[in-house]
């Protein structure tokens, strides 16, 4: 424990020149990443990024058998244009053929990853000397990282950074709206290149940090994870290159404690581990609270029904001083024992209800309550007869479901469309809540 311990210490205090060279390279890296990948991920081209990716390793091993040696920006280069090209066949198979974007991100991955690892297979076999290490483009080798290599992804994703700013606004609108774009005069054709282009040159620089086969990876689940968090596309850009910026500096960090690691495949488990962590808590779309909406909406509707069933029971003679027993209001719709009770103890807590003998019975507020959400049901009742012409008994399964949602201001417009109904298809009184009360 100690040797870790120390060992964090030692990389935190960034004293070794090779730990700030991996963590500022791979904290980078994920930043310029993250922020870009959100707009592969609002349009849909979440496999854009893995196609870019695999699509650029036959140009690392076309540029080392062109220049002889092993250059690393003659590579990137090199697998700059393999990714571009990758994204022009992939454009060109779209427009000339019935076959879906999908499917011809598939084609182009495979194709160009089958190229690659067959021109690696064969530059292994030659025997050149100078080819050690072109097999770590497939994994990436973020501790091979020099000053200048810091230097120049440190300049590239300042210039990404800096674009992505500069046309924040464009590339927001061609995103959501493409047609609305191009029918306010945008080049929209000229700012998906721009846009394209831009991730590929992120691609292209992360190749050596973290390898063609997890770079996609860097690209979609910051985004995916800023997603969880925000609806607002500026926020979510901010995030997602925090959240890639993070999971670089940490995967960084695991992979300096356990040196046999390498540091690329650690970034993609940290990042992961974030994406798990949004898509478990985040605030509105987590798994977490979407149950808690679920239960807290099966909760109310529970106790509105018990609401509409104490009220029911008075409705005929507008008297509603007898109580109810329990087992008078189980038959009357499918409640578990648990979600009564604790219905009940809900209602009563709010002075809607009150027990005596454990037998139940409305109080004014709760005659209100109950005469407001059976109003609404009537109300709805009447809507779906009048305007979409269903017959009276196929409108009671909507309106029982409608009841629970429909607020205060679509009750009043409801009530004014209507022309203010005393009745409803039933021939049933819808009730009116004044200041004197239920009538």
């Amino acid at each position: 424990m100690n040797e870790y311990w120390e060992l964090t210490i030692r990389f935190f205090s960034l004293a070794d020149a090779n730990v700030r060279w991996v963590a500022a390279g791979s904290i980078l890296l994920g930043a310029a990443a993250g922020s870009l990948g959100a707009f592969a991920y609002l349009q849909r081209r979440s496999l854009l990024g893995d196609t870019l990716s695999h699509a650029a390793l036959p140009g690392v091993g076309a540029a080392f058998l062109l220049a002889g040696h092993k250059s690393l920006p003659v590579l990137l280069v090199g697998a700059a244009l393999s990714g571009w090209a990758g994204a022009l066949a992939v454009n060109a198979i779209t427009r000339l053929s019935k076959i879906k974007q999908d499917a011809a991100l598939g084609i182009v991955l495979t194709v160009f990853f089958g190229l690659g690892v067959v021109l690696l297979t064969h530059i292994q076999k030659s025997g050149a000397g100078t080819q050690a290490g072109l097999d770590k483009f497939l994994f990436g080798q973020a501790a091979a990282l020099s000053g200048g290599d810091v230097a120049l992804l440190a300049a590239v994703a300042a210039v990404l950074l800096f674009m992505l700013t500069a046309g924040f606004r464009s590339f927001k609108i061609i995103s959501f709206d493409p047609a609305f774009a191009a029918s306010i005069g945008m080049p929209t054709g000229l700012l998906q290149f721009l846009l394209t282009t831009m991730l590929v040159v992120a691609v292209t620089i992360g190749l050596q940090a973290v390898g063609v086969v997890l770079m996609a990876a860097l690209l979609i689940t910051p985004a995916a994870a800023a997603r969880q968090w925000t609806d607002r596309l500026a926020l979510m850009v901010v995030l997602a290159g925090i959240f890639g910026a993070a999971a670089g500096l940490l995967g960084a960090w695991v992979s300096f404690l356990a040196p046999r690691l390498p540091t690329g495949p650690w970034v993609v488990v940290v990042i992961s581990l974030i994406f798990l962590v949004s898509i478990l808590f985040a605030p509105e779309r987590g798994v977490l609270s979407r149950l808690r909406r679920h239960r807290n909406g099966r909760e109310k509707i529970v106790r509105e029904h018990i609401l509409k069933a104490l009220f029911k029971s008075g409705e005929s003679t507008q008297d509603w001083s007898g109580a109810h027993a329990v087992r008078d209001l189980e038959p009357v719709w499918s409640f578990s024992p648990r979600e009564l009770n604790s219905g009940l103890r809900h209602l009563e807590r709010r002075a809607l209800i009150q027990r005596h003998n454990g037998h139940y019975r409305l109080t004014e507020s709760g005659i209100a309550e109950g005469a407001r959400i059976i109003r609404r049901h009537r109300l709805w009742e009447l809507y779906l007869t009048t305007y979409l012409d269903l017959a009276g008994d196929h409108v009671h399964r909507d309106a029982d479901e409608f009841e629970h949602v429909m607020t205060p201001e679509m009750e009043a417009q409801l009530d004014e469309l209507l022309n203010r109904p005393e009745y409803d298809p039933h021939h049933q009184t819808i009730p009116n809540i004044g200041r004197e009360g239920v009538s």
